[in-house]
C-alpha cells in the first residue's frame, strides 16, 4: 500500500485514525529521528489504511514549538510522509476564532498564512533533493483542494468559509492586544501549529488542503477566559462532521 494522500490530525481531532480500514499501526516512537508527540489529544502514531478503497496515511498527533521542539522537527513527520510517495496533504488542527464570525463548532479552509513562530523549517543550509532554495508560496494551500473540500461539504450540508490562519508559538493563549494586532494585520484564525508543516509541504512540491476547527472564541471576542479543555471538548463534538468530510474529500485528492 503506498498512499499519496495524508492527513495530519489536531488536537481533540485524532478519531478519523481509527476509521481507516486495513489499518496498520507505528508509533512515533519506533520511526528513528520521529520526536513524540506530548501534547494532550496527540496519540503519536503513524495510522497507514484506507478511506473507500483509497490508500491514505495519517500522522494522529504532531509536533509543536510549545513542546521545545524546532520548526525543523514539526516538519519531520512531513518529510517523512514525502519520502512514503505521499503528494497530497491535508492538515487539521484546533483553532481560535480571531473574526468572531468563526465561533465554536465552525470548520473553515486556510486560505493562506501569516507565519508568527520565529522560525522556518528551512532556515540552513537547503537540501535540493528536496525542494529549492527559495521556494513560492504564492498558492500554499491548493485552491482546487479547497474547492474540492467546498463541493463535498455541499453534500453533507456543511458550509465552508475560508479564512487566514495566523500561527503563534504558544503554549499560553494570546492576549486580548495580541488578537486586535492579528485581526488588524488580516488573520481570522490563530493557532500552534500547521505552518512548518506547510511551508515545508510546500517546499517538496506537495499540495496542502488546510481545516481548522474553531474550538473557541479568540482572547478578547468574549469576555470568558480560556481552557484547554473547550478545545477537546468541541473536537469531540465535530469529529462525526470531520470524519464524513474527511472521508468525501481524500478519495477526490489523488
Amino acid at each position: 500500500m503506498n498512499p499519496r494522500v495524508a492527513v495530519v490530525l489536531g488536537s481533540g481531532l485524532g478519531a478519523f485514525a481509527d476509521t481507516l480500514e486495513n489499518a496498520t499501526v507505528t508509533p512515533y516512537s519506533d520511526i528513528p529521528g520521529w520526536p513524540p508527540s506530548t501534547a494532550i489529544g496527540h496519540a503519536g502514531k503513524l495510522v497507514v489504511g484506507s478511506v473507500t478503497g483509497t490508500p491514505v496515511a495519517v500522522l494522529a498527533g504532531r509536533a509543536h514549538l510549545y513542546e521545545g521542539y524546532t520548526a525543523q522537527q514539526s516538519a519531520f513527520g512531513i518529510r517523512h510522509l514525502r519520502k512514503m510517495g505521499v503528494e497530497s496533504l491535508v492538515l487539521t488542527n484546533a483553532a481560535g476564532g480571531v473574526n468572531p464570525k468563526f465561533g465554536p463548532g465552525h470548520l473553515v479552509l486556510i486560505s493562506d498564512h501569516i507565519n508568527l513562530l520565529g522560525q522556518n523549517p528551512l532556515t540552513g543550509p537547503n537540501d535540493d533533493s528536496l525542494g529549492p532554495r527559495f521556494p513560492d508560496m504564492t498558492e500554499a494551500y491548493s485552491k482546487s483542494y479547497r474547492e474540492i473540500a467546498c463541493a463535498a461539504g455541499r453534500e453533507i450540508g456543511l458550509d465552508l468559509p475560508e479564512g487566514v490562519y495566523a500561527a503563534v508559538p504558544g503554549p499560553n493563549y494570546e492576549t486580548p492586544a495580541e488578537i486586535r494586532y492579528m485581526r488588524a494585520i488580516g488573520a481570522d484564525l490563530v493557532g500552534m501549529s500547521t505552518v512548518p508543516e506547510t511551508i515545508a509541504a510546500n517546499h517538496m512540491g506537495m499540495k496542502v488542503l488546510g481545516i481548522s476547527c474553531v474550538t473557541n472564541a479568540a482572547a478578547g471576542v468574549l469576555d470568558q477566559k480560556l481552557h484547554h479543555a473547550e478545545v477537546l471538548e468541541v473536537g469531540e463534538r465535530m469529529k462525526d462532521t470531520l470524519i464524513e468530510l474527511l472521508r468525501r474529500v481524500i478519495p477526490r485528492l489523488q
